[in-house]
């Protein structure tokens, strides 16, 4: 069941050296407070899923955190590359990275898979592309009732997934709505999870069609961070700030300007200071 716990006791309590980590948002809902307080905590050695390792995996990565990545997308949405990620894997600058790389189908599918409790993610996929020859988790499986060739590749099953959605209920259930991506499957196909929520309220009320409530039972830890999800948005909240992702480009492409931006925004800061960017602010 879920406890209501302060972002960095949640974090101690479920996030651990050497874990498979998965954060996951899509451009909507990324756990940027959560990806900075696991920064402040020195949690290294992690393994790290994410189906659009965006800005908050290039500071991961950049401070040394990650010692692999499995993905299907990278970069600087609408802006170009990752400067932190592409030091560590073409330098190994901090350490060297070792990336697994996968379609958004697939990705998707392993999720799903793992929320299942099954070891693999059986679909059809990776047909004419040249994935496979450089990914050996990649494989192909005969159908055993058509005959058909289909992909299959590991489920993911994290340590720990860590989300940021909209609101808890005073139970412990958590809703989300708008853009949800693989979220829910991330949360259910791992051991713990951590949810950062924007506010705590007494019932959800309306809710779009869309709309998932994950029940408390699902869950390891709630935190209130109102704007936790900055610079990415949140649906009813805040919008997307397109400016601190033209930025990062500057600040990330030379080490020098990418550590001083973090010690000045990153470590010398908490929670509360995402509070600014929140509904109203």
């Amino acid at each position: 069941m879920a406890q209501f716990l302060s972002l960095a006791e949640a974090i101690k309590a479920n996030v651990r050296t050497g874990d498979t980590l998965a954060l996951e948002g899509f451009t909507h809902l990324i756990p940027y407070a959560a990806g900075h307080e696991i920064i402040r905590q020195g949690i290294t050695d992690l393994t790290v899923i994410r189906m659009t390792p965006d800005l908050i995996y290039d500071q991961m990565i950049g401070m040394g955190l990650v010692k692999k990545m499995i993905f299907s997308w990278t970069g600087n949405p609408g802006v170009g590359s990752l400067h932190r990620v592409r030091d560590a894997v073409e330098k190994g600058i901090p350490r060297p990275l070792e990336i697994e790389e996968h379609s958004h189908a697939a990705m998707a599918n392993a999720y799903e898979a793992g929320a299942a409790g099954l070891p693999c993610a059986i679909f059809r996929g990776y047909i004419g592309v040249d994935l496979p020859k450089v990914n050996p988790n990649i494989r192909f499986i005969e159908c055993p009732f058509t005959g058909e060739r289909l992909a299959a590749i590991p489920a993911h099953r994290p340590d720990v997934a860590v989300i940021h959605a909209l609101r808890a209920d005073k139970a412990g259930n958590v809703l989300l709505e708008g853009i949800v991506g693989v979220q829910k499957e991330a949360v259910l196909a791992s051991k713990r999870s951590v949810v950062v929520v924007e506010e705590i309220v007494e019932d959800f009320g309306p809710r779009n069609a869309n709309a998932i409530i994950l029940p408390s039972w699902t869950i390891s830890a709630i935190a209130v961070v109102p704007g936790g999800a900055f610079p990415s948005y949140a649906h009813g909240y805040y919008k997307r700030n397109n400016k601190f992702y033209l930025d990062w480009d500057d600040i990330s492409r030379e080490r020098d300007t990418f550590l001083k931006w973090m010690d000045e925004n990153v470590m010398r800061k908490g929670p509360e200071d995402f509070a600014k960017y929140g509904r109203g602010a």
